[in-house]
């Protein structure tokens, strides 16, 4: 499989760059296509070097044939794009990276499959450290990390693979399967890509795909639309809940995993209880792969977090700084809202995706100032306007930092967590959360 094809990639990123690498050593014709010319050149003379055509700037409408065996299509392009739509229309398979690099993993991996409307990058990682800490051979990839295609060289037998997988890579999965798969929770965003939320909790299924009683499935026991679209997959469910009673549940500040404690939260650096529901996730995922609780029990106590994910910065003249830039929608800012008891000065701002502001409503009781950028800073001014908070409106992030460092007392937290897509100012939220950072502790830009 995949040699000897015809083959067009659709957008060139990481996964794109990654994909035509292993293709093009598979004596297949391979096209990039990319329409933004803001690529790494280095990369595309690579690409060029082994024979891929590249091709920047446009999407010429005669490049694309009834010939060509696949289109392999980056996550973030949606399924009306013409070119999917021709494929469509010619019966050529549209497919996206991890779906063919599947196909090309060695026998008996054993592989982690976490999506989820939030928490995933964290579930994930932590995870992948909880394997590696108890001396397994395993991969980090997906939405996080390098993409699949970049480690076909060094997966074995028997490797552990753990992958973040959004619904933007759900959409175009076939045959992909995992042995354990994790639904954190669900919540209506991403509707800007998915359309409707009925649709868009139908993607996440997939996640399960293919199981039988034999897989794993890691499933929120506290939210309904996740118990709802699980009820008839045949693998063997697993539910956790910092709310309520479940295979895997908080009580008295102590995770219990079938009525046995398990660790106690006051001992973990992780705060919260999203991150508390996380980490039933690792412990679910441990004790189905055989690994001891002791070890299970040191990865969770010493496990850091994420970058841009809540994530301390630094303390400035007694204000304390955090860079939550992964927030990219509403419901990943109130979880956000709700690990912090002080005063808030709160960063909002990015992308328009046609979110509803009033979602934050109930979570700001601890804000003190929001202070806006970005495409959406008027839609969050008129929502401030409504619920009486203090709104500063700026152009930047530069200049929002500057305001709210000018305007924090000591005691306070300063809170970019912006419930926007990045895309509008920013090539991705790590280059946003970066400058945040780098604002900061004032490094040169």
């Amino acid at each position: 499989m995949f040699e000897n094809k015809k083959i067009f990639i659709l957008g060139m990123a990481r996964s794109g760059y990654e994909a035509a690498k292993v293709l093009a050593k598979r004596n297949n014709i391979v096209i990039v296509n990319d329409f933004s010319t803001n690529q790494d050149m280095d990369k595309v003379h690579e690409l060029e070097n082994m024979g891929v055509k590249v091709i920047l700037g446009s999407h010429p409408d005669d490049i694309l044939t009834n010939d060509f065996d696949y289109l392999i299509k980056n996550p973030g392009i949606k399924n009306d794009h013409k070119y999917v739509l021709f494929c469509y229309k010619n019966n050529i398979p549209v497919i996206n990276e991890i779906e063919m690099a599947y196909h090309l993993l060695p026998k008996n991996v054993k592989i982690i499959g976490i999506t989820g409307s939030n928490g995933k990058t964290t579930t994930t990682t932590l995870i992948y450290e909880m394997l590696k800490d108890a001396g397994k051979k395993v991969h980090l990839t997906g939405n996080v990390g390098l993409p699949l295609s970049g480690f076909l060289n060094k997966i074995q037998e028997n490797d552990y693979i753990v992958i973040e997988i959004a619904g933007h890579h759900l959409v175009n999965f076939q045959d992909f399967k995992t042995d354990i798969s994790i639904l954190t929770n669900l919540y209506p965003v991403h509707l800007d890509f998915h359309g409707t939320y009925d649709n868009y909790k139908n993607i996440k299924k997939k996640i399960f795909n293919h199981h039988t009683n034999k897989d794993i499935a890691i499933i929120n026991g506290a939210n309904n639309d996740c118990i709802e679209i699980t009820k008839d997959i045949k693998s063997t469910k697993y539910f956790f809940s910092a709310t309520r009673k479940c295979d895997a549940y908080l009580k008295n500040n102590i995770i219990y995993y079938q009525d046995k404690p398990i660790i106690d939260t006051t001992k973990t650096i992780l705060k919260g209880n999203h991150n508390y529901e996380n980490m039933m996730c690792a412990i679910i995922t441990g004790i189905n792969l055989n690994i001891s609780i002791t070890s299970i029990k040191k990865t969770l106590e010493n496990f850091k977090g994420v970058e841009h994910r809540i994530e301390y910065v630094n303390t400035i003249n007694g204000v304390k700084y955090y860079n939550d830039s992964k927030s990219t929608n509403n419901m990943a800012t109130t979880i956000a809202l709700s690990a912090f008891h002080e005063p808030i000065n709160l960063i909002l701002g990015g992308l328009d995706r046609g979110q509803d502001f009033l979602e934050l409503k109930d979570y700001m009781q601890n804000v003190k100032n929001v202070l806006c950028y970005g495409e959406t800073k008027d839609k969050i001014k008129n929502f401030c306007d409504k619920i009486n908070i203090s709104c500063l409106v700026f152009n930047n992030l530069k200049e929002t930092v500057e305001k709210a460092k000018q305007i924090s007392l000591s005691g306070d937290i300063v809170l970019l967590s912006p419930a926007c897509a990045s895309w509008d100012q920013y090539k991705c939220f790590e280059d946003r959360g970066l400058e945040f950072k780098n604002l900061v502790n004032n490094n040169k830009q």
